[in-house]
């Protein structure tokens, strides 16, 4: 393991006799958090009747909590290397509670709308969470330890879903968000008695203008891209939110290249090791969300296709939520090899698992169990590279800079996922057959779907591979973020 890793254990707090419990408990809030996306997936079709609404109107529920996540990770990972990364944990947790307790008291679509915002800017936790334990625990635990803590984004949407379509169906549907809420206070809870303060902080000024112009600019892109297909690719607003983040964004890279103390450290981000990385993220989270598209809707579709398998939203779950747990063993053995081999090889490994299990899914899709085999394959491979990838940011940035490039690298595989849902979105829409009068995503649709999920993770490979070996390309350790952590503890 690289220098950058094992520092923490000097610079930062001492680490805490109960290492296995704090461990536990970030892992336990980062499930908790993904449980937002998947909680609300079983009742969309049901919303236009349960708030009366119609449907366009009714899947701001889902965007707003894309918008939400996309502002609240860069801007919360930043605020908790200023001001206490588990202060920061636990204001988010704060805003998931509230947001659920917000969405199980909605009847109506602008406390739903209100709420699942809420619930998204609480995305931050992960990040937050792999940055304390970066700062709170010993060098030998923390290849492990975040590996499981990154995972938990994985595990906590693919177990959520069986969990919240059984719900759904048994019970009133404002039950989902009164067990998120209860979820979110024990989460909260075990968080203030266990987890520590970590003592390495940058201070300074919080970078107002850079978050509002890097805000600005990503909620015009993914407005763009998330509702482009009901607007049209070309009328002037899709168009209009494309070009306007352009030119957004350009702009804030220069503030942010002139600012004292910018919101994101665009030179950090621009050495190989983290820019490879980032590059790596998006075209795996680009890869991953695929797999969310395609294999819900093949269970779900008639028998009567040829392709489709019938199944209930239950069901779905069920097949899914083994990979949950394969993601979650994955994690372990991705640390294994970090320690051995580096991150590097980790995150080229899981990258080729997972196009070869999009490979496999193109020949495999007739039956349950090849659906459950592929995603357990893909899982597993999400697990490869989601356990590597914080290792990788963690050996290129000083400890003062930990939640706010972790965040980062959280929010390129956001952009990865919400790219994804557009273009597939497109192609199934183009590629469809007539049944019944209805026109559904035809079976060479998805095939092509899967195979551009495949092209995406070789992508991710292809990128991973230029990350370089040494530790070269990462920070001195008596460079300026130490001085910042210097200035910090005398503060």
């Amino acid at each position: 393991m690289s220098d950058a890793l094992a520092r923490p254990a000097a610079t930062g707090a001492s680490a805490p006799p109960r290492a296995n419990a704090v461990v536990a408990v970030l892992a336990l809030a980062g499930i908790v958090v993904s449980l937002m996306q998947t909680l609300v997936i079983p009742i969309v079709p049901e919303l236009p009747k349960l708030l009366d609404a119609s449907a366009s109107n009714t899947a701001w529920a889902v965007t707003a909590t894309l918008l939400a996540a996309s502002v609240a990770t860069p801007v919360v990972g930043r605020l908790g290397d200023m001001f206490g990364k588990r202060r920061m944990l636990l204001v988010s947790i704060v805003l998931l509670v509230s947001g659920s307790v917000v969405c199980a008291l909605a009847d109506s679509l602008v406390p739903m709308i209100i709420g699942r915002g809420l619930q998204g800017l609480a995305a931050a936790v992960v990040p937050l969470g792999i940055s304390i334990m970066r700062d709170a625990l010993p060098a030998d635990r923390l290849a492990g330890s975040t590996a499981l803590m990154s995972a938990s984004l994985g595990v906590g949407g693919a177990l959520g879903l069986p969990a919240a379509a059984f719900i759904a169906d048994k019970w009133d549907w404002h039950l989902l968000f009164w067990t998120s809420a209860a979820l979110g206070a024990l989460a909260f809870l075990l968080v203030l008695m266990v987890v520590p303060e970590s003592k390495v902080r940058t201070g300074g000024r919080f970078d107002l203008v850079g978050s509002i112009g890097l805000s600005a600019g990503l909620v015009s892109l993914l407005l763009a891209v998330s509702k482009g297909g009901d607007w049209g690719w070309t009328s002037a607003t899709t168009l209009g939110l494309g070009i306007g983040s352009v030119v957004i964004l350009l702009a804030w890279g220069r503030w942010e290249l002139k600012a004292r103390q910018p919101l994101v450290d665009l030179r950090t981000t621009a050495r190989p090791q983290v820019l490879f990385t980032n590059l790596a993220s998006v075209a795996l989270g680009f890869s991953m969300f695929a797999m969310s598209l395609v294999l819900p809707q093949l269970l779900q579709l008639p028998e009567a296709t040829g392709y489709g398998l019938g199944k209930s939203m239950l069901a779905v779950g069920l097949v899914l939520a083994p990979q949950g747990l394969v993601m979650m063993a994955m994690s372990a053995v991705s640390a294994a090899i970090t320690k051995a081999k580096g991150p590097k090889l980790t995150l080229m490994i899981g990258a080729l698992i997972v196009a070869s299990g999009y490979a496999l899914n193109i020949v495999l899709m007739s039956e349950v169990w090849h659906l459950v085999l592929v995603s357990c394959i893909i899982g597993a491979g999400i697990g490869f590279t989601y356990g590597a990838m914080p290792a990788l940011i963690m050996g290129a940035v000083p400890a003062s800079e930990t939640a706010a490039a972790n965040s980062l690298n959280t929010l390129m595989r956001s952009l990865g996922t919400s790219f994804a849902s557009a273009l597939a979105g497109v192609i199934l829409a183009q590629m469809t057959t007539d049944f019944g009068g209805f026109a559904l995503p035809s079976e060479n649709g998805f095939k092509v779907v899967m195979a551009i999920g495949a092209g995406a993770a070789l992508l991710a490979f292809l990128f991973a591979s230029f990350i370089p070996k040494h530790r070269a390309t990462q920070p001195a350790a008596d460079g300026p973020a130490e001085n910042k952590e210097v200035v910090a503890a005398k503060a």
